[in-house]
């Protein structure tokens, strides 16, 4: 995936199905940015040009990935069992 607004893709590895993460973090988000509570928000194992981190996006500001190819995030091994066909696969045998 790929965020909408800012310079990084990521392979998600959780979701939220409404916000849950903390009322600051929430406010910290300049006002004509912040995204709406009701959707989900998903955990990736994010990436731009400089590092790699993990990040809480909402539905709204996700794109698929034009890119594609794996993403080289160190905890990829973590959650993942490889990559395979333009998929991770999640440990356990699902693809994602």
């Amino acid at each position: 995936m790929r965020h909408r607004l800012f310079p990084f893709r990521g392979v998600i590895f959780d979701v939220d199905p409404v916000f849950n993460n903390t009322e600051e973090w929430w406010l910290a988000i300049p006002a004509d940015m912040r995204p709406r509570k009701d959707q989900p928000f998903y955990h990736l194992l994010a990436e731009n040009a400089q590092t790699s981190y993990q990040a809480y996006v909402s539905e709204q500001n996700l794109l698929p990935d034009a890119e594609s190819g794996p993403v080289n995030h160190p905890d990829v091994p973590k959650y993942f069992d490889g990559y395979r066909d333009g998929h991770y696969i999640w440990r356990g045998g699902s693809r994602m």
